[in-house]
């Protein structure tokens, strides 16, 4: 069975343009609502994505052929979940926090007002469709934000989905869907958002900041890089091998939180390998390609991508530990994991979105933060040991933007914790209040309550006492 393609056209720049003025005249009144009005949308978003269920199980089918259980759980649970927790809380993220005001200031009260940054852009990847694309709107909706959503165009018919989910709940001067490839999303970026959310890869988001910043637009850059997971000799290989194989070959490995580099303690390397094989037989049975529990590659773009490193392995001493089988006709590429590569293969250079996990011996946990350090900042860093000194050791002397111990992927899957890069990895912060603050703006706010200000004592023409003033605030007030 040959993955479906379908090719998608690209929004005539009138009628994009249309849609920004649009919003921008709309901003503050959609801002000025009361916050009811921001959980009824989350409402009808929530209902949306229900009522068309199905047809985003079969969407996303014909774009990777991805079980139903995993579309369920990775695509529509994580957007469900995201709504639910922003009507929690959202009475909490919104309102006025009253600050101190310094002595030095008597007379006055201060406060942080919560306010829209105004009308924003999202420009989604194609490698879970639904949930980054509905997830940082989620955000933008309890910040009151208006909306473009710009999905990727390597998905056609998740974007054909959503495209209904969207119209379905919203007025286009709320939130608005367009599709194109990246002729589309060059002029988005021309024009003059407030913030705008970019989900992708490092060298794009270097593009997108470039544009942002010729209308000094707020960024948030979620990207990638080549995550690492550490297993030391102390390690339950049983419960990390599992693991281990749950995040690198769901959705094919076609994830930016995927362990992207295995490094093992030799001690243990055969060990892990053999339950890794083990393992991933007992998800996708020893001939994946017949499973119903295994993706395919988006399109044959990507398929020819992994297919040359699994070429350039072959050529740089790569040891297929097993896997390594391919179907172009399918988009398909087996489990893999390679071992023994030298150090300028591609598989150890680039990041590898697929499923293809190469493995790094080292013999002392002394020397793998000078292997995570030779490359740029991870998007997350897995560390199965059970030995808190290595732990902490590994944690102090190296820097991720998210990391998880003896488990893998799941730190994302909580709402209270910040999601997103530093670096080559990104900038700024997604999920729950964090993706709430990235579309809002925290406005400061002094009241001058009486009618004299300490400050009024301090204007020109200064003497003696205007110089005792200021040194007495400094010594006593400030």
């Amino acid at each position: 069975m040959n993955i479906s393609e379908k090719k998608i056209v690209n929004t005539d720049k009138k009628e994009l343009s249309r849609l920004f003025q649009l919003q921008n005249g709309f901003q503050y009144e959609y801002g000025n609502q009361p916050i009811e009005k921001r959980v009824q949308r989350l409402n009808k978003l929530k209902k949306s994505i229900e009522n068309n269920r199905e047809g985003i199980v079969e969407a996303v089918f014909n774009d990777f052929r991805k079980p139903a259980v995993e579309v369920n759980a990775t695509e529509i649970l994580p957007v469900i979940a995201e709504i639910k927790h922003a009507k929690r809380n959202i009475g909490r993220w919104t309102s006025v926090h009253s600050v101190p005001t310094p002595l030095s200031m008597l007379g006055s009260s201060s406060k942080i007002i919560m306010e829209p940054k105004g009308v924003g852009l999202i420009i989604s990847p194609w490698n879970f469709p639904i949930m980054l694309t509905l997830a940082p709107l989620v955000g933008a909706i309890a910040a009151g934000c208006p909306v473009i959503l710009k999905p990727s165009e390597n998905t056609p018919h998740s974007s054909e989905i959503l495209q209904k989910i969207i119209s379905e709940a919203f007025g286009e001067q709320e939130v608005a869907l367009v599709q194109g490839d990246a002729e589309t999303s060059t002029y988005l970026l021309g024009l003059p958002f407030n913030h705008i959310y970019f989900t992708g890869a490092p060298s794009i988001g270097k593009i997108v900041m470039k544009a942002a910043a010729e209308h000094l637009a707020s960024v948030t850059l979620e990207l990638g890089g080549k995550s690492p997971v550490i297993v030391d000799e102390s390690a339950n290989i049983k419960n990390a091998a599992k693991r281990i194989s749950w995040a690198k070959f769901i959705n094919a490995g076609q994830i930016c939180i995927a362990p992207d580099y295995l490094l093992v303690h030799s001690k243990v390397k055969d060990k892990l390998i053999a339950a890794l094989r083990s393992q991933l037989e007992d998800f996708f049975t020893k001939q994946a390609k017949d499973s119903g529990s295994y993706s395919r590659i988006v399109n044959r773009k990507h398929f020819e991508r992994l297919d040359g490193y699994l070429k350039d392995a072959l050529n740089k001493n790569g040891n297929f530990e097993f896997g390594g089988k391919v179907d172009a006709d399918q988009n398909y590429i087996e489990p893999t994991v390679i071992s023994g590569l030298d150090d300028d293969a591609k598989l150890l250079e680039d990041e590898i979105f697929g499923p293809v996990l190469p493995i790094i011996e080292f013999d002392d946990i002394k020397e793998v933060p000078k292997i995570v350090q030779s490359r740029e900042k991870p998007l997350a860093l897995y560390i199965y040991s059970g030995s808190k000194k290595n732990i902490n050791f590994v944690v102090n002397n190296t820097r991720a933007c998210g990391t998880a111990v003896n488990h893998s992927l799941v730190h994302i899957m909580n709402p209270n914790l910040p999601f997103g890069g530093s670096n080559n990895s990104g900038i700024g912060k997604g999920m729950g209040y964090f993706g709430f603050l990235e579309f809002t703006n925290q406005r400061g706010y002094l009241k001058q309550v009486t009618p004299i200000s300490a400050t009024d004592l301090l204007t020109p023409p200064y003497n003696g006492f205007s110089k005792w003033l200021v040194s007495f605030t400094e010594k006593y007030l400030s």
